[in-house]
């Protein structure tokens, strides 16, 4: 089994900056893909960007070019680095991964294991 927590959500100005970060335990971090998905009230969760392995990733359009996807594996966490957030970004943050899995996926149906959310909440 696979734990994730989620940390770094809150509130902040349009425009600004947050950290999310996700720490796996429960077993080895190695061979995961991982993904973040977010889920507006109201609407379909939606894929926000991934992360394999070996570092390669993959973007929303939506957030292309604002957010960063990184992992750092000695750590078990993967990371959201979200850059001029706009208010169409207020959502809860999901973490997933997919263990033994050495691609990027952007479907939320491919992962094994979820957090548990952290609220993200950008005012204009």
């Amino acid at each position: 089994q696979v734990q994730l927590v989620e940390s770094g959500g809150g509130l902040v100005q349009a425009g600004g900056s947050l950290r999310l970060s996700c720490t796996a335990s429960g077993r080895t971090f190695s061979g995961y893909g991982m993904g973040w998905f977010r889920q507006a009230p109201g609407k379909d969760r939606e894929f926000v960007c991934a992360i394999s392995w070996s570092g390669n990733t993959a973007y929303a359009d939506s957030v292309k070019g604002r957010f960063t996807i990184s992992r750092n594996n000695a750590k078990n966490t993967v990371y959201l680095q979200m850059s001029v957030l706009k208010p169409e970004d207020t959502a809860v943050y999901y973490c997933a991964s997919k263990i033994n899995y050495y691609r990027v996926a952007s479907v939320a149906s491919v992962y094994d294991y979820w957090g548990q959310g952290t609220q993200v909440t950008v005012s204009s």
